[in-house]
């Protein structure tokens, strides 16, 4: 809407607006200046393969018309929503829900599975 009001920043600024009714859910505005310029297919891809591959299981990665609520008692650490990305040549900004009170606890037993197992052997 603002680009209506000022057509010259057409294509040079984006913004979004959230309104989180959850508790418990929260969301992340990541924004990052690359050293190349990409595409927001390029940006979604590469979020998209680490939730698929390293960062399994702690990672996601949706395309679907989600909203806060979706995101109860979700145990990942982030879960980017790629219908959210923008891309303004090297200027990424990177939408991602996360549980911040489920996904922290999953982390403590996580942590502490780990602290036993280590202690074990």
């Amino acid at each position: 809407a603002a680009t209506l009001a000022l057509p010259e920043l057409e294509g040079r600024m984006n913004g979004v607006a959230l309104r989180v009714p959850t508790p418990t859910v929260s969301i992340v505005d990541f924004v990052a200046v690359l050293e190349r310029e990409v595409t927001k297919e390029e940006v979604n891809a590469a979020f998209k393969e680490a939730s698929e591959k390293e960062l399994k299981g702690i990672l996601g990665y949706t395309e679907e018309p989600l909203v806060s609520s979706d995101f109860i008692h979700d145990p990942r650490s982030a879960i980017v929503d790629g219908l959210s990305t923008m891309v303004i040549g090297n200027l990424v900004k990177v939408l991602a829900w996360y549980d911040n009170e489920w996904g922290y606890s999953v982390k403590m037993v996580r942590m502490i599975e780990k602290i036993c197992k280590m202690a074990s052997s």
